[in-house]
């Protein structure tokens, strides 16, 4: 057993630094990633739509990449919104690391790229233990998957810059208790500030893309989760992170 999470503590080390070098790689050449992590079927991939397609509209030249275990659906979606995008296709893997994605990037990510946005496989267990280099981290929840849900994810949503509600046009019909969605995320991240979205109706539709360029213009993202600087304890299986000895 201690074979075991020794093991996979120098699997996350050397994510790190690969991390580490990829967002050095990233803001020399002035671009910005933001990692997006929800569960399958949040609405993250219609959501993204709508970002990408304002962006350019806008004239912000951004990117976007998106890693499933199989098909490329999700980047023929994406791809609609007609800026550059490219799939990942992870062949089982339940996550993206940092070398991993480094490697896709290469020769592929136009420049100028002011903004990068990555989708995650969708999963809130191992991707939430592997930094990729981003700068925002953003983790999206629909109003259907239960108010319990930062509780049951304390280090995907204790890890988040932004967290995003996905569908809030159906709140109502789904019996969506936001006052205890708000009170759980901030039992495990204080402060972090909640967007509400939703696609159908437009609500909040822009606010994703507002701070992901501010996060962009500071090179900082826009809350310091109080988990930030823990190491996780068997990470990747749903486990709070503890502090580190000292």
């Amino acid at each position: 057993m201690c074979r075991a999470v020794d093991l996979h503590q120098s699997v996350l080390a050397r994510n790190d630094e690969s991390a580490g070098a990829l967002r050095a790689r990233l803001a020399a050449r002035g671009t910005t990633m933001v990692n997006l992590l929800s569960s399958p079927g949040s609405g993250k991939t219609a959501l993204l739509e709508h970002e990408l397609t304002l962006a350019r509209e806008r004239s912000v030249p951004v990117a976007a990449l998106t890693a499933d275990l199989a098909t490329d659906n999700d980047a023929t979606r994406l791809a609609r919104s007609g800026v550059p995008v490219r799939q990942v296709l992870t062949d089982g893997l339940c996550h993206l690391e940092a070398g991993m994605l480094g490697r896709y990037l290469d020769g592929w990510l136009p420049d100028p790229a002011r903004l990068l946005f990555v989708e995650n496989v969708g999963n809130l267990v191992c991707p939430a233990s592997y930094d990729l280099g981003e700068t925002l981290r953003v983790v999206l929840a629909s109003v259907t998957e239960g108010e319990d849900k930062p509780l049951k994810y304390p280090t995907a949503f204790g890890l988040a810059h932004l967290v995003v509600v996905t569908k809030t046009d159906i709140a109502a019909a789904a019996g969506f208790d936001e006052t205890a969605f708000r009170a759980h995320v901030d039992q495990v991240n204080p402060g972090v500030e909640i967007l509400l979205t939703s696609v159908r109706d437009r609500t909040g539709l822009g606010t994703l893309l507002e701070r992901a360029l501010s996060a962009a213009a500071t090179g900082t993202p826009p809350h310091t989760p109080v988990m930030a600087g823990r190491v996780p304890s068997h990470a990747g299986h749903g486990h709070a992170p503890v502090p580190a000895s000292s």
